[in-house]
């Protein structure tokens, strides 16, 4: 295996053991050629997409995540991506990287903006 495979596996190894401690049905995908679903499966609803590269290519990258999204018929495709010089032992410090209109209707549609108070200068 190349090294450049080798560094892939083990970045998509980690997010899958990471997010499998809340979604316990996540596992790596398998290659699939032009009709890729992303590489973790088990996140409800989404494709996750994980990138070990030491050049950042995020638009390149979230292009292939949303193809990767239409492939799955899911709603949510998320991209992860290892900062150079941020091990597995962080990997609560890799970046997920989405869309602005898909973090704003995650943060409409969940509880965090429901008990918030508008400012000051906003209320009656």
């Amino acid at each position: 295996m190349s090294k450049s495979k080798q560094k892939g596996t083990l970045a998509e190894t980690a997010v899958a053991n990471y997010l499998k401690q809340t979604f316990p049905a996540v596992e790596r995908r398998t290659l699939s050629g032009k009709n890729d679903k992303g590489d973790i499966a088990g996140v409800p609803n989404s494709v996750v997409e994980v990138k070990n590269q030491r050049t950042y290519k995020i638009h390149e990258w979230m292009k292939e995540t949303e193809t990767e999204r239409i492939n799955a018929g899911a709603d949510l495709g998320i991209l992860v991506i290892k900062p150079n010089g941020v091990g597995v032992a962080h990997i609560n410090h890799w970046w997920a990287v989405v869309s602005l209109e898909t973090i704003t209707k995650l943060i409409e549609d969940s509880d965090f903006v429901k008990g918030l108070q508008p400012p000051s200068h906003l209320r009656d």
